[in-house]
């Protein structure tokens, strides 16, 4: 069975990237049997509905694959975690980051973020978990940013430790995240949260006219 139907079908939905992944290495023992992730991407942009989007994407994946006979578990995109919701019981069951280094979208960043080719850090992300047997696409092994730190020598907090990430050590520490929160706090807020930001913006990746070569 071909399942290209399905990634033509979210792209033609709206959204930026699309990817599938195997998992079965990454998923937790409460839902070893979803071990295909759908992981899709869509360029963040706060004025734009961004989280209905994903959330509409969401739902058309899940549409399909359950029409196919498969069994799926939506995981909210990260922007959507509101507490007290039923939906917030599964954000600890999976990280989307993971479904993203494994369907080949994108690494993990000096600034503890996904960095997609195209769109950088700024994207937002949503998975769907099936047991259906998605053909995955090659994944990213290892972090892409080489000599550049641009987020690392421009973070006021000091929070980025500089380090590289690779899935052979996905636990390295990127970020004091104490001092992350702490700056935060002192930062004005978008949409009500604390929000800083500069790690992403400073990032040459997804910024318009500009190769990761030609900063410094």
């Amino acid at each position: 069975m071909s399942f290209t139907p399905l990634k033509n079908l979210l792209t033609a939905s709206g959204a930026g990237v699309v990817g599938f992944g195997d998992i079965s290495l990454a998923v937790s023992d409460e839902i070893s049997h979803l071990d295909r992730a759908v992981c899709i991407g869509l360029e963040r942009n706060l004025n734009k509905g961004t989280v209905e989007l994903l959330g509409a994407l969401q739902k058309n994946a899940a549409a399909w694959l359950k029409a196919k006979g498969y069994r799926y578990l939506c995981i909210p995109p990260d922007s959507d975690r509101i507490k007290g919701k039923f939906v917030s019981d599964l954000y600890p069951l999976f990280c989307h980051k993971t479904a993203a280094t494994c369907s080949g979208l994108g690494w993990i960043g000096k600034n503890g973020l996904v960095i997609n080719p195209v769109f950088g850090p700024r994207i937002s992300w949503a998975t769907v978990l099936t047991d259906a047997p998605l053909p995955p696409d090659a994944p990213i092994s290892s972090e892409r940013c080489g000599s550049c730190s641009l987020c690392v020598s421009h973070c006021p907090s000091g929070a980025l430790t500089g380090k590289s990430w690779s899935r052979k050590t996905p636990f390295v520490k990127l970020i004091d995240l104490e001092k992350c929160r702490s700056h935060k706090k002192t930062s004005r807020t978008v949409n009500n949260k604390p929000n800083c930001g500069l790690c992403i913006n400073i990032c040459p990746y997804g910024r318009k006219n500009i190769s990761p070569e030609g900063v410094s």
